[in-house]
């Protein structure tokens, strides 16, 4: 029988407490990350997570020896440059922290461009000199103008898909382009009993806040045109339901000392309405009032729009009240 390195032993019955132990536990891609960047990521997971790095047969073995439910499904996306991370933290706000936390990097010369990489328009900051040449080596249209050294036009200097070869990865280190974008690359991730893809983990937060917010209003248009009171509308249901009932016992003329100023009011208008068409008949104050009514008209539709604007406002902030407490709920 071969004999096993006590590390190895370790170094499983470690990865299986750990397993046992945390909740989340994520598979990771470090392919092509330089040491002084996975140094830092390293010290951003510290006190949210433990992130280790080993060999994979040896992450595989340990998967198998967990006894959670399903969590073999996990080893199937360990492949190539591998870390795995254990952590509390719920598997979607895990995917996030870690794209979030990824940097530009500049290229070596090898890699495949994630994107064109486009050199645009202007001044370098280089002299003239030998450097011009380099530029235009790769296909850049450099020129000199005032002293220094110029791009005449934007470029597309490597196409997306296409191999970044060493002196263009030197020239665009030396214009400060960074191409390249690096970091732990969430490739699954285990929770309650499940294995979530990458595809599964990248989700538009903003998108879906987006889409629970309009079916909070939606929700509450219904139940405000539905008449069904709830916690949130039950106030713009009493609201509508105020004003439509003073409005019909105004126009009902039915008097009490909620109405009485309206009706009034209302009365007073219908007189001068009246009055106006009347061509004889009329004293020197009526006459005097009818022209000062005249007058008033141009100012009353907006008054009539500033009092629907404070309105709506007011129906608008009972609205974002009630979305407010709704989106309460989601955190």
């Amino acid at each position: 029988m071969a004999h096993v390195a006590p590390w190895k032993i370790q170094f499983v019955e470690k990865i299986v407490e750990l397993i046992n132990k945390y909740p989340v536990i994520g598979i990771v891609n470090i392919n092509n990350i330089p040491a002084a960047q996975m140094q830092k990521m390293r010290a951003s997971l510290r006190d949210k997570s433990v992130f280790i790095v080993g060999k994979n047969r040896l992450i595989k073995l340990a998967i198998e020896k967990s006894n959670k439910e399903n969590i073999k499904d996990l080893a199937k996306y360990i492949d190539g440059q591998t870390g795995i991370i254990f952590t509390d933290m719920n598997a979607f706000k895990l995917a996030k922290m870690l794209d979030a936390s990824k940097t530009k990097a500049p290229a070596k010369g090898g890699e495949i461009a994630p994107e064109d990489i486009v050199v645009h328009e202007g001044e370098t900051p280089f002299k003239p000199g030998p450097i011009i040449g380099d530029l235009q080596k790769v296909g850049l249209p450099a020129a000199i103008q005032k002293g220094k050294i110029i791009i005449r036009k934007d470029t597309v200097i490597v196409k997306k898909g296409e191999v970044i070869s060493r002196d263009v990865a030197q020239v665009l280190t030396k214009l400060e382009i960074y191409p390249l974008t690096v970091g732990l690359d969430l490739r699954a991730a285990y929770e309650d009993n499940m294995v979530f893809p990458k595809d599964v983990l990248e989700v538009d937060t903003e998108k879906v806040y987006g889409d629970v917010l309009n079916a909070i209003q939606y929700g509450i248009n219904l139940s405000v045109n539905a008449a069904y009171p709830t916690q949130f509308t039950a106030p713009m249901l009493i609201a509508n339901a105020y004003r439509k009932a003073l409005n019909l016992a105004v126009n009902a003329g039915v008097v009490n000392k909620e109405t009485v100023k309206l009706i009034l009011s209302k009365a007073y208008t219908e007189m001068l309405s009246v009055a106006s068409q009347l061509t004889d008949g009329l004293d020197e104050e009526l006459k005097s009032l009818i022209t000062s009514s005249h007058a008033e008209v141009k100012a009353e539709p907006q008054e009539e729009v500033k009092e629907e604007k404070k309105e709506e406002e007011e129906n608008e902030n009972k609205e974002e009240e009630a979305i407010a407490g709704l989106g309460s709920l989601f955190g």
